[in-house]
């Protein structure tokens, strides 16, 4: 799509911010109007737009994504878009351990097992860690109390968290950025354990790379967008 305007601005208006183009409010995909919950997140997506060249690229956008999301997705039934989130407790990566070799099984242990105390401390859960990839069922108090906690979020934090959790494969590494603002490169550093692991024991692969760095874009646009949501 061509770029259609020129001056691009927030504007406050009864329950939140909304964005304008020559004055005209933007509407997400189903025509709703971007009403949005913080000036900061405003003058983000205003920043996304006012950055465009002559043609619009979504994918420059991320924040209008997020935004957008929230919006037309998740608003109608958050209930359901927390439930589907909150499964992801189920088969968090954090419990599932190497049984060898004794290095990786420390380097695991030393950078995982701090996030699911700081999830005992913050939910009152305990989870059951195994070695392999055979399920091993949580309390069905763990899930509960975590599906309770994902709830409680509005539309414009599940929509970031959502990425999250998929990216890192584990609630308890999601919950930790949007609840407790936890050091992305941590959260980002036992994410990727494993394959780092891989690639210093045999190399990097070029494709494995692309992808991470893909991944880790989208990673870095979800915490931001968290940040100008609690700003």
């Amino acid at each position: 799509m061509k770029r259609f305007y020129k001056i691009v601005e927030p504007r406050e208006v009864e329950g939140g911010w909304q964005i304008a183009l020559d004055g005209r409010i933007v509407r997400t995909p189903a025509r709703a109007p971007l009403l949005l919950p913080t000036l900061v997140l405003a003058q983000g997506i205003a920043a996304e737009w006012d950055a465009q060249g002559d043609d619009l690229d979504p994918l420059t956008m991320p924040a209008t994504g997020f935004a957008n999301a929230a919006i037309d997705q998740i608003a109608p039934d958050p209930a359901d878009f927390a439930a589907n989130i909150a499964r992801y407790a189920e088969t968090d990566l954090l419990c599932y351990r190497a049984e060898n070799p004794a290095p990786l099984v420390e380097r695991q242990a030393l950078q995982w097992n701090p996030w699911l105390e700081w999830a005992r401390r913050r939910y009152d859960v305990a989870f059951r860690t195994t070695a392999g990839v055979i399920h091993v069922a949580q309390p069905p108090e763990t899930l509960a109390r975590l599906s309770t906690a994902v709830a409680a979020y509005d539309p414009f934090t599940l929509a970031p968290l959502s990425t999250l959790v998929t990216i890192t494969g584990s609630l308890i590494l999601g919950l930790a950025i949007v609840d407790a603002e936890a050091d992305p490169d941590a959260i980002w550093n036992a994410a990727e354990l494993d394959a780092l692991w891989q690639a210093e024991m045999w190399g990097e692969d070029s494709q494995a790379q692309v992808l991470a760095a893909a991944h880790r874009r989208e990673f870095d646009a979800a915490v931001a967008f968290c940040r100008m949501v609690r700003a």
